[in-house]
């Protein structure tokens, strides 16, 4: 159990990593929020890529993480922007 969330981090700050390096310009957050958006892309990515396009595992595992890796860049610019409305 620990080694899954071990992996999950791993990865959440992988595709949290890529999100932010496709949102030009300096983005806000911390390690603890990109490993946090890249979860919720992986997340995100992973239930489109199965379930609403329909694809078998082998390419779903492919077409997830760049959907995974677009998602986490979307969240990334919507923080982005509420953080730059605030001020």
């Amino acid at each position: 159990m620990l080694l899954l969330l071990i992996w999950l981090a791993v990865g959440g700050l992988i595709v949290g990593g890529l999100g932010r390096l496709l949102v030009p310009g300096p983005n806000p957050i911390g390690l603890v929020r990109t490993g946090l958006v890249g979860l919720a892309g992986s997340f995100l990515g992973g239930l489109v890529a199965r379930y609403v396009l329909g694809l078998v595992y082998r390419y779903a595992l492919v077409v997830g993480f760049i959907l995974a890796v677009i998602f986490a860049a979307i969240i990334v610019a919507v923080i982005r922007r509420r953080r730059s409305a605030r001020r």
